[in-house]
């Protein structure tokens, strides 16, 4: 059976009277799109609701899936601690989504909770689903840093676990839109935001999820977006259905996105399989890009793929140019997937008797030594996209005025503590931003003085 309908909501803690008290007059639209789908959810009777939240335990690389027989929580923390929830887990239909993610290696499942109770992305969706349906039990699932593609997995991961048992199941995708869309709202104003909110709305109002996976994470970042990976899962829920969509309301009247849509399956539709016709252009465009990589990426290319498929090294290639065999300088190794950092090692001087096996021994680090990553595994490959940079030689700078973030790169020192971060990357836009994040690699305080050098690179794609 698959999953009967879902739901995007958003979640403020405002919209529950009790702590709004009176303000949440101000989002009414809201509130009675809110409550049909408490009267749709009813209709359908489902024995279990299936709710994932921004706000609920959450890792880099893992989802967790809350475990036990049941949790409470309360709006204490919003003035208002006399709204209470104690609510029962669907502990078969958890234990079901945890053992298919274990046969795939995938990482979800019930490890590592760290606080047990509610959290307001569920307990706002429930305050209104309660006044109209109380005969159900929980699944409570927590996003990740995991991509996007990842969160879609889990999402056809709990549909088929509900299909195995036969469960009556609703999803119910918690999360606001954009927080930055008016100047007197709590973050402020992006350009972002409204271009979020619209086209998030246009998407969701059409069920074209496929378009989920374009949104690019700086773009989700500078808009402040809240609740885009929750509806990717539930967008995996219905993955080869056709979709059925209606939008209830949006509004931004508080500077924060609140988007209300239905979404109900129709039948089997092979065509809206979004996931594979998404990694199939994907490896199309990586194939692509192969086919014009210069001898530096495809040495790491090849170091790569020869220690994930054999954990062994290769030798240093016959018929490199000269300057891979008869140089030496310091290389970072950078592996992305599907347009996330899968992996990035280098060194900020040479190493190695020339510069190709300084590529090849970072190329395999890259893939495998990444301590903020798993290694890479064989079936990864044709996804992941490589390049090389060459580093010149440092040079002291007195003050962050002598960087420029798309020319030079940054080394940050204290003592023994050193932090390097490379030039032009997505999302660092400032030279006070680069100087930052070098101090966090090396644990260095915003307080400390430190040295600084920058470094120009030549890139390889």
């Amino acid at each position: 059976m698959p999953i009967l309908a879902g739901f995007m909501v958003p979640h403020p803690p405002l919209i529950v009277p009790q702590v709004g008290r009176g303000g949440e007059k101000e989002i009414d639209e809201t509130k009675a799109a809110y409550e049909q789908v408490g009267r749709e959810i009813a209709a359908l009777q489902p024995e279990t609701v299936i709710i994932s939240s921004p706000h609920a335990v959450m890792y880099s690389d893992y989802f967790h899936i809350s475990p036990g027989k049941r949790a409470e929580g309360s709006f204490a923390s919003f003035r208002a601690p006399e709204v209470r929830f104690r609510e029962e887990y669907d502990t078969e239909l958890t234990s079901e989504i945890e053992m298919l993610a274990g046969r795939r290696d995938f990482p979800a499942g019930t490890l590592g909770e760290r606080d047990k109770a509610l959290d307001h992305g569920v307990m706002v969706p429930l305050w209104f689903l309660r006044q109209f349906w109380t005969d159900y039990r929980l699944v409570r699932i927590g996003l990740s840093g995991l991509p996007l593609t990842e969160h879609y997995v889990l999402g056809q991961l709990a549909a088929q676990a509900v299909n195995r048992l036969g469960r009556r199941a609703v999803w119910i995708a918690s999360g606001d839109l954009s927080h930055k869309l008016q100047p007197h709202g709590p973050y402020g104003f992006a350009p972002e935001g409204p271009a979020y909110d619209a086209r998030i709305m246009d998407v969701c109002a059409r069920a074209a999820f496929g378009e989920l996976f374009d949104f690019d994470e700086d773009f989700c970042e500078k808009a402040a977006e809240c609740g885009h990976r929750s509806f990717v899962m539930m967008a995996g829920a219905f993955d080869g259905l056709e979709v059925e969509a209606k939008q209830l309301s949006h509004q931004d009247v508080t500077g924060v996105g609140y988007g209300v849509c239905t979404f109900y399956p129709k039948g089997e539709d092979p065509g809206r399989r979004f996931l594979e016709a998404y990694r199939q252009k994907q490896a199309a465009l990586a194939a692509e890009k192969r086919g014009a990589e210069d001898p530096w990426v495809k040495l790491a290319r090849a170091s790569l793929e020869a220690y994930v498929r054999s954990g062994k090294t290769i030798s240093l290639p016959a018929g490199l140019p000269p300057e891979l065999t008869g140089t030496r300088a310091g290389a970072f190794v950078s592996v992305h997937k599907e347009g996330r950092l899968r992996g990035c090692i280098g060194t900020i001087g040479p190493t190695c008797p020339c510069l190709g096996e300084e590529i090849m021994q970072n190329a395999v680090s890259a893939a495998s030594r990444d301590p903020r990553f798993d290694p890479i595994r064989p079936e990864e490959l044709p996804l992941l996209e490589i390049s090389v940079d060459v580093l010149g030689a440092p040079e002291d700078i007195l003050s962050e005025e002598e960087l420029d973030v798309k020319r030079y790169g940054v080394i940050v020192t204290r003592g023994s503590r050193r932090g390097l971060l490379l030039p032009d990357l997505e999302g660092v836009d400032t030279p006070a931003r680069q100087v930052a994040i070098a101090r966090q690699k090396a644990g260095i305080r915003p307080d400390e003085p430190v040295k600084l050098q920058r470094f120009q690179v030549v890139r390889h794609h």
